[in-house]
């Protein structure tokens, strides 16, 4: 029987680069044609189609291969679920050059633990950028999104609206903005001129 080497490599925005990863898997044997991917997901994303197809593509006696824990999970419980699954498959999991084996009691201890330090830094990594928002709306850095439409813009939809001719629909498709934009566009404006339509 053969055992393949399935590789899969992630990255958390369209902006980044794959190469490092891809070339440490080549690196760790596994052959390009059975290297999977996903660009744009984070960790914290279950549904993500690379890891999906990796997964399904591990069969007994395969190992699934990742350069570091924090590509394939950043959370304990969706470690646990990508190693019961493996587990079904028959197979085992590969990360760096050390080797686990989620049937085996030390294998899933170690890789347990590993998970715990993953979740672990992702939640530092949360906790830190909050800190860094706050900090940063609080020295007037960092405001809300831009709204779409101008101030006049927002107090002409809601004059419109205030007409009774223009349905939310009519105002979305006149502003080429979504039907939710208008709703919230209306909600400020009343904060802000006062309720003149029930």
């Amino acid at each position: 029987m053969t055992h393949t080497l399935i590789g899969y490599a992630r990255c958390s925005t369209d902006k980044q680069d794959l190469v490092v990863q891809e070339e440490a898997l080549l690196g760790l044997g596994v052959t390009p044609d059975r290297i999977y991917t996903d660009r744009g997901f984070t960790g914290t994303n279950r549904a993500r189609p690379g890891l999906d197809q990796a997964l399904a593509a591990v069969r007994n006696g395969d190992t699934l291969v990742v350069p570091k824990l924090d590509r394939l999970a950043r959370s304990v419980p969706d470690a646990r679920a990508i190693g019961d699954s493996l587990a079904a498959r028959g197979g085992r999991l590969q990360l760096g050059s050390s080797v686990y084996d989620p049937t085996d009691p030390m294998g899933k201890l170690f890789f347990n633990i590993l998970a715990t330090f993953a979740e672990f830094e992702s939640d530092l990594i949360k906790l830190r950028t909050r800190e860094g928002m706050a900090v940063a709306r609080a020295k007037g850095k960092l405001r809300g999104k831009k709204p779409k439409l101008s101030e006049r813009q927002q107090k002409e939809l809601r004059r419109m609206y205030d007409t009774g001719d223009y349905s939310i629909s009519d105002l979305a498709e006149l502003f080429s903005i979504s039907r939710p934009t208008v709703y919230r566009t209306l909600s400020r404006q009343v904060a802000v001129t006062g309720p003149k339509v029930a």
